[in-house]
Order: structure tokens, then C-alpha cells, then sequence
């Protein structure tokens, strides 16, 4: 299937937002794909000969880090009349191509001073018939507004104009929860990337390491870096030093760079071979943007991030703080940055950790915008999967004369949502009960009142706020063991007076930990505060019920949550389901044990919603599969 992309970009500081824009871009190209790539920064070489559609927008830029202050080409304020034409040009853009996919670059996160040019786009987008599939692409470390009522603007727009949200970035090393406030109406849009990165892996070279490579970005911002390595590499007569200086920087900062370098220091303008440089350098120093982070990492050199944080910006010393925590760099911040403290830190140089980061990113989110832009479109399904392996183990089953208890799990419900809707109505036409997990803190009396008339659908407790208390890094957990257990407890325990409250009679009292982690502590004290049952996520067998409460879990789980967060391929939930039944057939897991489908239907998309329908539809065919309520389960 080809696709026709549309990617709307606008770089106002630095050029690393057309360069990750680009790379996807020439990824999409690559692919097949039809592309169009809007460009309203600062023209740049890098979209040359790049094989897609092109089209400059009258440019803007801005001066140091005031975002809110737009600059044409000479450094004027922009007029009114240049936004207007940006605007009518970046529309005309999209009529042309017709994009089947619009991806905009950091908007809604950033760029609200262009606010009104991206949501034209996106209200334009929303009226063509039949609407594209709308993308936000975001780095690993957004800005957070000061302000909270920006968040909950930037959330609005999310959940009015867009269907997903990709991240371009490894949550190993920089989880969206790092610099951004997730919550639970964005978290089901996100899928991660892994770093988008189009160079090789690393440059070879068979000399020793020898020498620092200075870079600072494409922008005038890295003058105070560039300055202070030509004093350290006077201290440091020693080494030689190489000094690459953007773009950005006017001719005549530049000659004053090269006419006050020392003799073991070159300045030169930065180079295409950059990546091959630092892969024979002993020292990085650079700035911590995220395309410079990228290649210090694939290159193995040793890294002394100095971070920009001019005015408001804190992303770059998140993110060089992330990967100095993770030992692959040390962090010299820009209020310390002296000749002195630089020669030091490049003295002090440590050979990098090793890390097993994807950087993969370019081409997953080809994958991830093929499987969604698929979904929206029904023709290219294929209307039977194989389900061969199913059949064979319960053709056993029924050789065998016995039967196989099947019950449907459901996750992270607040309120009625069309997906709600969506997920009743199949429960509805296959007859089939579930049991809603709901989050208590957010619980809306539009849930109470959709599901007054669904006797088939049962609320069960899914912790309190869904609120993850896990260090960056880590594995995401509410009631995990990063809080005192009596403040679990009282938790766990509110969690269960607020469900009661608000859903009454169509309460389970079964306790349903977020993520499906929780301390073992605290599993003897849910029936002393009133809880009835417990259900988690495990592979294969149960891992015995706490005492005085029923556990039944759940054991396939569809989603791919360590990569598109889309549906896995039929092939691998048939396989897993086949396996499941075989384990209760063989002995290997308890035979009474119910297989439980945990679902999320908020973020399920057109493929996962047809898969559903089709594998609960096949179920409901086998006479040896039987399927209980969850209340009759839990009692």
C-alpha cells in the first residue's frame, strides 16, 4: 500500500528539528511512500536531493531562545502579512498532496506562537473526507509550559485533532514521563521509536582515540562553548583540539574564532564527516541537542556535554543529565563552563558505558504509520487469519473431554469514550461478559451512567490514580516498593471506598494493579481492607492467591508494548492462545484455571478493533471453550 505523507515542520533556533523531519521523510520516500515535507524555518541543505516533496514556507526564526519573538531572513519582526501567506501556502501544500498521513513536527507540545497556521492544518485536515490519519512527532525531551493551564491546551488539541503521538525516543534512556506530564487521556496515543538516526552505527578507524572534536548544534547559541574551548586548548597545549562551528554563526564571529585559536587548535566550518571525526576523537565536547547526542552515542567517544539553557530551556540538560546518569557522558553545566572547568572535565574524560538503545527510529515510524494509516482503511485487511494452531489444540481438548474457561479483562476505563462504546458493543454481540478495570481517582459519572443498562459489563478496582511512582528508568509501577507500604495500603483502600461510591452494585471488590506490578507486602493486607479477588498478568500459570482473596489473572495481552503499542500480528496471539490451552491440556498449568484477554480499548486502533472481533467470533465457535462471568469468577 502506498501512502501519501505529509510532514509540516518549522525549525526556529538550531536546524535539528528539519533534520529529524527530513530523515522521516527520506524514510517515507524509501519506502514507497508519496512525501511532502512543509518547511517553515530558515532554508537548509539538508533536504537536498532528498527524493520527496518540498515546499518553503516564507521563513521565520528566532534570536537566542525568545520563542515568542518570530524573525524574518534580515532579523526583523515578522509582519502579518508573512504569517497570513504562510498559512494560505502551507494549505495549498496539503490540497495538493492529499496526504493520506499528516505528521506535525513538536506541535502540539511546542511552536505555539505558530499555533494558528498548525490548527488551519489540522481543521483542514479534520473536513477532508475521508480524514487522514494526524501524527504528532516529538523528540525524547519536550518543555513542559510553566503554566498549567498550557498543558491542558496541548492535551485538548491532542485529543481533538490528533490519533497518536510518536516519540522519537528509547523510554529505557528517556521515558515522555521524564519531561513531560502524562496523563491518562495521552498516555494510550504514545508510541515510542526508538532515536532516529540515520547514519552508520559507527565510523571505523584503527588509530588510537586522540585529540577533542568541539561542536556546538547549527546555531549561534554555541559561541560561549566555542569561546571557552579555545581558552581550555591554550591550558591544554598538550592535545589537539578541533573546533566545528554551525552554521548559525554569522562570517564574522567565525574569522574572530579563527584568528584567536592557539597552535594546537583548528576552526573550521562544521563538516559532513563529523560522525567519522568523532569516532577517532578522544573527547566529545558539545552541546547536548538531540542529533549531537545521537552521534556521540553511536560513536562511542567520550562525552563532555555542555547543555544549552537559555531562557526558559531545560531540555537539553535533561537530557545530558539522563545519559550521565546512565554513565554515557559527563555534564558540565553552562553556569560552570569556564576554560578551567573545561580542561578538567576533558582531563577527567571516562570511557562511556555500554547501552543497547534503538536507534532504529526512522524506519519504525514508517512501520508504525504504515500499521496505523492501515487500520483506518478496511479494504487492505485480510478477512481470515491462521488459526490452525488454535484448532488443534482444542480439537485435543475435545478428544480429551474437557472444557477450557476463557474471561475477558479490560484496562484503564474513567468514562464513557466512543472506544468505550466501541468495546461494549462487541462484548454485546458475542454475548460475552468482561470486567472493566477503572481507575478510581479519574472516575467520571458518565461511566455510571453508559453502563447502567450493561448487565454483561463489571467494574473491578484498578488501584488509585494510575500515577506511576517508579524512578526514570525504571519499570512503571503505582504500587510498587518506591513508597512506604502503610501508604499503598491507604491507597489501595481509597481506591475501593471511591469505586464503591461511584459505581455501586457494578462494583467486583478485585484489586487490579496499574501496569500489573505490585509489592508482595501487600497483597495479605487487600482482604483486611475489603477486597474480595485480585488479578494481575502472568504468562503462564497463576502464582498462588493471597490469603481470603480469589485470584484470577490475565494471560494474553495483544498489545506490542515495548514497540508500536498497536496490536501484535494475528499470528503471535493465535500462537499465544494455542499455548495457553496446551499448558492447562498437558498438565503444565492448572487445568481450572480461566485463560484471561486483557484488552485496552482506549488504544486500540482499526487493525486491533477487526482482530478483536474476529478472534472473539472464533472462540465463540469452539464447543470446548466455556465462558464465565467475572462474578462468578470472583465470588
Amino acid at each position: 500500500m502506498t501512502l501519501r505523507i505529509f510532514i509540516a515542520v518549522t525549525h526556529l533556533l538550531g536546524a535539528g528539528h528539519l533534520t529529524r523531519a527530513a530523515a522521516l521523510a527520506r524514510a517515507f520516500a524509501g519506502a514507497g511512500h508519496e512525501t511532502t515535507l512543509v518547511s517553515g524555518g530558515m532554508p537548509s541543505a539538508l533536504i537536498a536531493g532528498a527524493g520527496f516533496e518540498f515546499v518553503q514556507l516564507p521563513p521565520v526564526r528566532t534570536a537566542g531562545s525568545d520563542f515568542r519573538a518570530l524573525l524574518d531572513e534580515a532579523g526583523h519582526a515578522i509582519a502579518t502579512e508573512r504569517l497570513a501567506r504562510r498559512r494560505t501556502m502551507l494549505l495549498e501544500a496539503f490540497r495538493a498532496a492529499k496526504p493520506d498521513v499528516v505528521i506535525t513536527e513538536l506541535f502540539p507540545f511546542g511552536r505555539r506562537v505558530l499555533a494558528k497556521e498548525f490548527i488551519a492544518l489540522l481543521e483542514e485536515a479534520h473536513r477532508r473526507k475521508p480524514r487522514p490519519l494526524v501524527v504528532s512527532s516529538a523528540r525524547d525531551i519536550l518543555v513542559a509550559p510553566a503554566k498549567p493551564e498550557r498543558v491542558a491546551e496541548t492535551h485538548e488539541r491532542l485529543s481533538t485533532f490528533y490519533d497518536a503521538v510518536l516519540v522519537h525516543a528509547d523510554p529505557r534512556v528517556a521515558p515522555i514521563e521524564l519531561s513531560w506530564p502524562v496523563d491518562t487521556a495521552i498516555e494510550p496515543m504514545i508510541r515510542y521509536t526508538g532515536y532516529v538516526d540515520e547514519g552508520p552505527p559507527s565510523a571505523k578507524h584503527e588509530r588510537p582515540r586522540s585529540g577533542v572534536v568541539v561542536s556546538g548544534g547549527s546555531s549561534a547559541a554555541s559561541l560561549p562553548l566555542y569561546r571557552a574551548a579555545l581558552k581550555a586548548a591554550r591550558l591544554a597545549s598538550g592535545m589537539r583540539w578541533r573546533i566545528l562551528v554551525g552554521a548559525g554563526v554569522d562570517e564574522r564571529s567565525f574569522e574572530t574564532l579563527r584568528a584567536t585559536a592557539p597552535g594546537n587548535a583548528s576552526v573550521e566550518r562544521a563538516r559532513s564527516d563529523f560522525r567519522v571525526l568523532l569516532a577517532r576523537a578522544a573527547v566529545s565536547v558539545s552541546q547536548a541537542g538531540y542529533n549531537t547526542a545521537v552521534d556521540v552515542l553511536r560513536t562511542g567517544a567520550a562525552a563532555v556535554l555542555v547543555p544549552f539553557e537559555g531562557g526558559r530551556e531545560t531540555e537539553q540538560r535533561l537530557r545530558a543529565e539522563r545519559l550521565a546518569a546512565l554513565g554515557l557522558a559527563q555534564v558540565l553545566l553552562e553556569s560552570e563552563l569556564s576554560a578551567e572547568n573545561l580542561k578538567a572535565a576533558v582531563a577527567s574524560r571516562r570511557v562511556p558505558s555500554s547501552a543497547d538503545i534503538k536507534f532504529d527510529g526512522a524506519r519504525e515510524t514508517v512501520a508504525l504509520v504504515e500499521r496505523l494509516a492501515q487500520g483506518r482503511a478496511p479494504s487492505v485487511w485480510r478477512a481470515a487469519w491462521e488459526w490452525g494452531p488454535l484448532d488443534d489444540v482444542l480439537r485435543r481438548t475435545a478428544d480429551a473431554g474437557q472444557t477450557v474457561a476463557f474471561w475477558w479483562r479490560d484496562d484503564d476505563v474513567v468514562a464513557y469514550t466512543p472506544a468505550l462504546d466501541r468495546l461494549l458493543e462487541v462484548a454485546r454481540r458475542f454475548d460475552l461478559s468482561i470486567a472493566l478495570a477503572a481507575i478510581p481517582a479519574g472516575l467520571e459519572r458518565s461511566l455510571t451512567e453508559r453502563l447502567g443498562d450493561e448487565p454483561q459489563a463489571h467494574i473491578v478496582v484498578h488501584g488509585f490514580s494510575h500515577r506511576n511512582h517508579a524512578p526514570p528508568g525504571q519499570k512503571k509501577a503505582e504500587f510498587g516498593p518506591h513508597r512506604p507500604l502503610e501508604i499503598l495500603s491507604h491507597d489501595a483502600a481509597s481506591g475501593l471506598q471511591r469505586a464503591r461510591k461511584a459505581v455501586g452494585e457494578k462494583l467486583l471488590r478485585v484489586f487490579v494493579p496499574p501496569w500489573n506490578r505490585v509489592v508482595p507486602e501487600l497483597l495479605p493486607l487487600l482482604a483486611q481492607l475489603g477486597y474480595r479477588g485480585f488479578s494481575s498478568f502472568s504468562a503462564r500459570n497463576g502464582r498462588g492467591a493471597p490469603s481470603g482473596l480469589a485470584r484470577i489473572d490475565a494471560h494474553i495481552d495483544p498489545i506490542d508494548w515495548a514497540g508500536s503499542r498497536c496490536f501484535l500480528p494475528g499470528e503471535a496471539i493465535v500462537a499465544r492462545l494455542a499455548s495457553a490451552v496446551a499448558a492447562r491440556l498437558d498438565g503444565a498449568a492448572d487445568p481450572e484455571e480461566p485463560i484471561g484477554l486483557l484488552t485496552h480499548h482506549l488504544i486500540h486502533d482499526e487493525a486491533g478493533w477487526r482482530f478483536l472481533e474476529a478472534l472473539l467470533g472464533r472462540l465463540r465457535s469452539y464447543d470446548r471453550l466455556i465462558f464465565p462471568s467475572p462474578r462468578a469468577l470472583f465470588r
